[in-house]
């Protein structure tokens, strides 16, 4: 098979792996090596001025001696199979990038005889580019769970960002559905890279001169809609893996169809709008200050497709509103409806000289319709507001796409 069908094959059979944005490294390379790292990263990122930043992202091989149900490279599909050698993947990765169509690779792969047979030629495709090209470009591996510690401390080493994909929420369906692969497996993966991630910071603060270890940490991947699993299991998985494993990031997949599906898989995918409201979710417990059982709790373990989580909870919980926006510390601001974590900062600083008004956070462009019941202004208390039993539907606004020329008008205070 020629290298340009190996591309096609192996670049598009990479698809269903979201786990590979690249922010949160940074190198300085030295004198005529190649690449780096700076700015706001690589893949599916946007520099200040703008530029979309990408990197190759690509299999290894999709042979795969696995047979997970909801993968189409499993061994029992009939897709088609391509392997690269680990030197036509350095080859191509530094061809794309001196033609300047990338800037860094994401590798992975299927499982090839073993867990660290697979790891190996992995981790050798970021050696020969490290060590033998002085290339300084991004990098991210996807770690083989079940590979041996000694692999995963090599591929550390040479990459800058690692992760190992959980896929599944519970460890009954990961068992149904992905019966090669175990929870202690990943578990145990993912709490290798963390213990030395916890040594390299040890030692890089008492040596600038310590060796570098997967910088821009790791990662993992959950496939939604796949099986009946509702959100708040999934929310309480990643929960847990940031807190015992410190993940940078946890990706929320829906599951794409695929051809020759088993017929324990649905027919069709779930809606796109769901996999959003995960992500917001995750959001709001990792930086927001909420529990899981808060935003899904057992009544109601599914997320609100057309309401996003935040306005879900205060509804339920209007008792502790309104409020007001002059007094109230920053973690009580940070649940109301409306407000994120800089338009926070910016009223805690711009109090502190006057009083905010209704007109002052239309300034700030906060979307007024969604925080007026909850809040108290200068120039606004919401009298009855929250006690209309027409506010949520009030708030349900049907989603509109905007055209591609179509100007932003400046937002602007409503009216009293």
């Amino acid at each position: 098979m020629d290298l340009k069908l190996k591309l096609e094959v192996l670049s598009d059979a990479a698809k269903y792996d979201a786990s590979c944005a690249s922010s949160g490294s940074k190198n300085t390379p030295p004198a005529g090596a190649l690449g780096s790292t700076d700015g706001m990263g690589i893949c599916h990122s946007y520099t200040p001025d703008g530029r979309c930043v990408s990197l190759l992202k690509v299999l290894l091989t999709n042979y795969c001696i696995y047979d997970c149900v909801y993968c189409v490279n499993r061994i029992s599909s009939d897709t088609r199979r391509a392997r690269f050698s680990t030197q036509e993947l350095v080859q191509l990765t530094l061809d794309f990038y001196r033609r300047n169509y990338i800037e860094g690779l994401f590798l992975s792969s299927g499982v090839l005889k073993s867990p660290d047979y697979t790891l190996e030629q992995m981790v050798e495709v970021a050696r020969s580019l490290r060590e033998d090209h002085q290339f300084y470009g991004y990098i991210h591996l996807k770690m083989v769970p079940g590979a041996s510690a000694e692999l995963l401390k090599k591929a550390g080493l040479l990459a800058d960002r690692l992760s190992a994909n959980i896929e599944m929420a519970t460890a009954v369906d990961l068992q149904k559905y992905a019966p090669q692969k175990t929870f202690e497996q990943v578990d145990q993966t993912m709490r290798v890279v963390k213990d030395r991630l916890d040594e390299a910071k040890d030692e890089s603060a008492r040596s600038n001169k310590a060796p570098r270890f997967a910088p821009a940490g790791q990662s993992t991947q959950m496939v939604v809609g796949a099986t009946p699993a509702p959100d708040r299991e999934i929310l309480l998985t990643a929960d847990r893996l940031y807190h015992q494993h410190s993940l940078r990031r946890v990706y929320y997949s829906a599951y794409s169809p695929i051809p020759s599906a088993d017929i324990r898989l649905p027919a069709k995918s779930p809606p796109l709008v769901r996999e959003h409201r995960l992500y917001q979710a995750d959001w709001l417990v990792r930086f927001y200050g909420f529990k899981v059982e808060e935003i899904v709790p057992a009544s109601a373990p599914n997320l609100d497709l057309e309401l996003d989580p935040k306005l879900i909870w205060a509804l339920r919980s209007r008792d502790i509103f309104p409020v007001d926006v002059n007094r109230a510390p920053k973690e009580l601001l940070l649940r109301v409806p409306g407000l994120g974590v800089r338009n926070v900062s910016r009223i805690i600083q711009a109090r502190r000289f006057h009083a905010i008004s209704l007109a002052d956070l239309g300034r700030l462009r906060v979307p007024l319709k969604k925080v007026r019941p909850f809040i108290i202004t200068t120039d606004h208390r919401p009298t009855r507001l929250l006690e209309r039993e027409d506010l949520e539907n009030s708030l349900r606004t049907p989603p509109t796409q905007l055209g591609l020329f179509e100007s932003l008008a400046p937002v602007q205070a409503e009216p009293l």
